[in-house]
């Protein structure tokens, strides 16, 4: 099992269990978040749900050989699925981070409405590293938070960052010890069972409801052009670089 989903005091756990690959997300595990999203926003008896990983990986973004493989074509794809059901969930979602949190792994934090991370965390957006462009609205979001002299560090350049620089930035709400942070996580989300449900989620709808359009046409737009890019000499050179492990060397290219 790569996903775990689970239900407990009211909390549905979506959980990426595949350590032994460092997390990454495959096709068919895009599909299996993006069903437990749709159940969780549909069930009576769940009042949030917590994304998390494993103990010091969240995940290491898309599992490059099954994309390679199966490449996502058209917004019926699992990783279409599940970027939609993530930023159409009307639940509160809270996410809990430790370790490495890279591509996808930082993106989707874009769209959950609480976010804490480990003191080990690192976030990364290494798209351009890998002739590829960004994803999951994080070309409309990112600059919004922090402003496109930053953004440009970390969508361009595709510099790391630490949980600390994450706060500051606006991805993450609070930084603490590995482990404290998925029990925390979990307590916060479990605050949502003392809340009146209806007003939570109409305040969640008032405060995406301005940016639900523009998000999902940036989605739309980095679909069509992360979709070309794929296909693109630059990404075949990257691609080929990271499975024999050593530097693309775009030299060549203009």
């Amino acid at each position: 099992m790569t996903i775990k989903t689970y239900t407990v005091n009211g909390v549905a756990t979506i959980e990426i269990a595949r350590p032994e690959k460092k997390n990454a997300i495959t096709q068919a595990m895009y599909q299996a978040m993006a069903d437990a999203l749709r159940a969780a926003d549909h069930d009576a008896t769940v009042r949030a749900v917590l994304i998390t990983g494993q103990p010091g990986i969240f995940t290491s973004g898309n599992d490059l050989e099954d994309f390679m493989a199966a490449p996502p074509r058209g917004a019926d794809a699992p990783v279409f699925q599940f970027m939609h059901a993530l930023v159409n969930c009307t639940k509160p979602v809270v996410a809990a981070v430790t370790g490495a949190a890279i591509g996808i792994g930082t993106t989707l934090l874009l769209h959950c409405d609480l976010v804490f991370v480990a003191d080990d965390a690192r976030l990364a957006m290494p798209f351009v590293g890998l002739g590829l462009v960004p994803e999951f609205a994080s070309s409309l979001v990112v600059p919004q938070l922090m402003g496109n002299r930053r953004a440009a560090e970390k969508l361009l350049l595709g510099d790391p960052f630490t949980g600390e620089q994450a706060v500051e930035c606006g991805i993450a709400n609070r930084v603490l010890p590995g482990s404290e942070m998925v029990n925390h996580a979990r307590r916060v989300a479990e605050r949502f069972n003392h809340l009146a449900p209806g007003a939570v989620r109409d305040s969640k709808r008032l405060i995406r409801e301005p940016q639900q359009e523009a998000v999902k046409a940036a989605i739309a737009r980095e679909a069509e052009i992360f979709g070309a890019r794929l296909r693109s000499p630059e990404a075949m050179e990257a691609f080929q670089a990271f499975f024999q492990k050593r530097a693309p060397d775009f030299s060549k290219f203009q």
